[in-house]
């Protein structure tokens, strides 16, 4: 297995825009084309994304360093590591071996973007363009970057495809 970094691309938005929409229709997408795609949430609070009272959050309150949560259908890793404020080395720590991962937010970061935007929430865009991998927007910009509408994860994820393999040239 690789145990390189994957790719990395974030994706951004100001709040309440549909990063969360846009991957729930995307990762769809990117499996049927047959890649394994790691997804990181941003966080902003020091709260646990574990809910306070359940048996893995009271572990890991307790001092545990790694709680797993296991189902018949999924495993949940908990863990605290030192640094874990640092995206790439929790990327190259827990991504390895996945084909692209793609972050939800991470707006300042040094990764390839892909902005989400609406009308209806501002006027402005968050990026630049040569931060932009791709603008998906309900409106037309004057850009030199690939747009796509709020509803086209299809063509998104074929943009992305061809953006991976050149990546791996």
């Amino acid at each position: 297995m690789d145990t390189s970094p994957p790719p990395v691309v974030s994706i951004v938005a100001r709040s309440q825009t549909g990063k969360t929409m846009l991957i729930e229709a995307l990762l769809p997408e990117l499996k049927a084309a047959g890649l394994r795609v790691a997804v990181v949430k941003h966080h902003h609070h020091t709260s646990s994304f574990d809910t306070p009272g359940k048996d893995t959050h009271r572990m890991a309150e307790a001092g545990a360093d790694l709680v797993l949560g296991i189902s018949p259908v999924q495993v949940a890793t908990f863990s605290r590591e030192p640094g874990s404020a640092d995206l790439d080395s929790v990327i190259a720590h827990h991504c390895a071996g996945y084909d692209l991962v793609l972050t939800e937010g991470y707006k300042r970061g040094d990764y390839p973007k892909i902005e989400v935007h609406r009308a209806e929430r501002s006027e402005e865009l968050l990026c630049e363009y040569d931060e932009m991998l791709a603008l998906v927007t309900d409106e037309e910009w004057d850009a030199e970057v690939p747009q796509f509408g709020l509803d086209d994860a299809a063509g998104l994820a074929e943009h992305l495809t061809r953006w991976l393999e050149s990546t791996t040239d």
